[in-house]
């Protein structure tokens, strides 16, 4: 079986993914092919000859394979060996620096969300936020993956990030000491006699960290235990097959994923094995705009199934699949977008995400959705996606009745609903999306 992964939306505090082995691409049989390639090697010679400063011949190939591969998609990107060998330090769920998961807008880093427990998410980083500077320095014109690499570096350093935000009117700067940032695989608490379960991402460890969650709560909770809830907010994604090997816990059979690539032979379908850990306890998960990629996967397998109930805000969107391919040793590899996932019911989330069953917001943010809710069909040049049906565009949105403080609002939500009781909440329709 080939073994695919979702990448997050950037490497920083991010997810790498597994490698995978692809055919060795042909030779082009359109003679047009042979004349593009006589103009770029027309091109590269004359900038070797001709540029102001010498220039490496690596400097530039590198440079062409990156544009070459980085205009096709927001995810798709060149490596060179060194990124590509922090990459896979990531995937082991342990790596140095600040803890964002970032991507690129406009020329600057945009942070999809701070990590927990992180010098960032610490720090006050927010979801929305823009970098555009580090120690000082504009970073116009920096690759996405040349920003990644100065912000990572030895534990104990400090690094002086410059942030844009909305409603702020000037820019500020931010130092941080860069750590060891471990992304555990989950954390977890006893609610009364619910089982909360919170996933930050999605690495090597993830599925492992859910079961030995379950196993622990049970113990704790004993066999009164309600339910379980599940919190998969500003979860960027991660390993594909960890994504499986999560929704195939709860379900005890059904599809609960296929990816779907340029040609029919390329399509795969993930399959329960059986088996629910959780012994069909009631489920509910938690999503909002920072849910991406392989976690929402997880969300729209239990969705379409109807094995928990999805509460919150509508997630990322981010609904393709990114494949490593090494280009040989000491090459690097390119991390190119091959296909496009699929839940159960046949339904692609790209750019549109996965809507939730119930509507919960934390506070007012449903009435702001570019703040609130960055999203994948913001991304320049992003892949496009179904059409959002418009019911469910327009569904109302719970939040926080007036007078009341609730130091978690959605959560407090989806443990009134375990316990099947009416939160004091009021609905508004949301402010219209133009980007939706």
């Amino acid at each position: 079986m080939k073994k695919f992964a979702l990448v997050g939306l950037g490497l920083l505090g991010g997810f790498a993914t597994a490698m995978i082995a692809l055919p060795e691409a042909k030779g082009a049989n359109d003679a047009s092919a042979y004349g593009q390639l006589d103009l770029f090697s027309d091109a590269f010679e004359r900038v070797r000859s001709n540029y102001v400063r010498p220039v490496k011949d690596s400097e530039l190939i590198d440079a062409a394979i990156q544009g070459m591969v980085s205009n096709l998609d927001p995810h798709s990107s060149y490596m060179d060996a060194k990124m590509y060998g922090d990459m896979q330090i990531t995937t082991k769920g342990q790596f140095g620096g600040v803890g964002i998961e970032v991507t690129q807008e406009d020329g600057l880093i945009k942070v999809i969300s701070p990590i927990d427990g992180t010098p960032a998410s610490r720090a006050g980083i927010k979801t929305g936020d823009r970098i555009a500077g580090i120690d000082g320095s504009s970073i116009a014109g920096l690759q996405l993956n040349e920003a990644i690499d100065k912000m990572r570096g030895p534990s104990g350093s400090k690094i002086t990030l410059t942030i844009l935000r909305e409603g702020e009117k000037k820019p500020f700067d931010v130092t941080l000491v860069r750590a060891i940032v471990s992304v555990d695989a989950a954390s977890y608490r006893r609610e009364g006699d619910i089982g909360y379960i919170r996933m930050p991402g999605f690495n090597e460890q993830t599925a492992d960290g859910l079961e030995r969650a379950v196993r622990d709560l049970k113990k704790q909770i004993g066999p009164g235990i309600k339910g379980y809830v599940l919190d998969l907010r500003n979860n960027p994604g991660g390993l594909l097959d960890q994504a499986i090997q999560v929704s195939d816990d709860f379900l005890s059979a059904g599809e609960i994923v296929s990816t779907r690539g340029r040609h029919p032979e390329d399509t795969q379908r993930y399959d329960s094995k059986g088996g629910d850990i959780t012994d069909g306890k009631p489920v509910v998960v938690l999503i909002n705009g920072g849910t991406a990629s392989a976690s929402e996967i997880v969300s729209g397998a239990l969705q379409d199934h109807k094995r928990a109930t999805v509460i919150g805000l509508t997630s990322f969107g981010k609904g393709s699949v990114q494949t490593i391919i090494p280009l040989g040793e000491n090459r690097g590899a390119l991390r190119l977008t091959t296909a496009r996932y699929y839940t159960p019911s046949g339904h692609s989330i790209q750019a549109q995400g996965i809507i939730p069953d119930i509507q919960v917001a934390q506070g007012d943010e449903a009435n702001v959705p570019k703040l609130a809710r960055p999203s994948e069909a913001d991304l320049r040049g992003h892949l496009t996606g179904e059409p959002v049906p418009a019911k469910r565009l327009n569904a109302p949105v719970i939040k926080p009745a007036a007078g009341q403080k609730y130091d978690d609002f959605q959560l407090s939500y989806a443990l009134d609903l375990l316990h099947g009781k009416m939160t004091v909440a009021s609905a508004a329709v949301p402010a219209p999306d133009k980007k939706q």
